[in-house]
């Protein structure tokens, strides 16, 4: 897709930033005057954002996107590392082959990204790093292994990376409580609903007002991991 980027705005990346969490991330900073692009298997629904089409469990198709980029738009001046999908199996009794497609999108999906692009913001000496992860990181409960652990190792990850890239690269979390968006209707297994999870949960604009909380940190503060959750939600 031909889109002018604006030289004298930052340029922001969200993968997964088709739908749900990732755009209304994406809506939020092109409203705030950013160039934004949204890497995706399907296309958003506003032509008002650079597409590129791009499953980041496919490394040629991540290195396509950053030559498209680098051509017909711009590299990031901020990384939202959001794409990523859920599972809920039993390790007894679970499929290791979903497991396997579950750490290859949440976790090297991201890795992935963070190798093609971050070597440019250091080249730069500046750059922000956003990790979305989940309060189901470092929190082991039945069915939910293999989620929490991809998301405790892209944590894990989300720190090394800060300290790797000190005092350069702004690194942060965001992690999310119960949000409503189509997330449990495309989990890879399992047979829950964001209705069997209780009432109000958070809205993905919420998210989104919490990146655009980190980003506008003055000075050279940095906000390495925020939580949100329902005021209900208890885990």
């Amino acid at each position: 897709m031909a889109l002018k980027h604006n030289i004298h705005q930052p340029t922001a990346l969200i993968t997964g930033g088709s739908n749900g969490i990732g755009s209304a991330i994406a809506y939020k900073l092109l409203k705030n005057r950013m160039n934004v692009a949204v890497a995706d298997v399907l296309p958003p629904s506003s032509n008002d954002v650079f597409f590129n089409k791009c499953d980041v469990t496919k490394a040629k198709e991540i290195d396509d996107l950053f030559e498209e980029l680098t051509q017909n738009f711009s590299l990031p001046d901020i990384l939202v590392l959001n794409a990523g999908r859920g599972i809920r199996e039993k390790l007894t009794e679970g499929d290791p082959s979903k497991w396997e497609a579950i750490l290859n999108t949440n976790l090297m999906g991201s890795l992935r990204c963070i190798r093609a692009f971050v070597p440019a913001m250091l080249k730069k000496k500046r750059g922000h790093v956003i990790f979305i992860s989940s309060v189901a990181a470092n929190q082991p409960h039945p069915y939910g292994g293999i989620y929490s652990a991809s998301k405790t190792a892209l944590e894990v990850v989300a720190e090394t990376l800060r300290l790797e890239t000190l005092p350069h690269i702004k690194i942060s979390i965001i992690a999310p409580g119960i949000t409503d968006t189509s997330f449990f209707d495309n989990e890879i297994s399992g047979d829950i609903s964001i209705n069997d999870l209780g009432p109000d949960p958070l809205s993905p604009q919420d998210i989104a007002e919490d990146v655009w909380y980190i980003l506008n940190k003055p000075g050279h503060a940095v906000i390495n991991k925020l939580i949100t959750r329902p005021a209900n939600q208890s885990f």
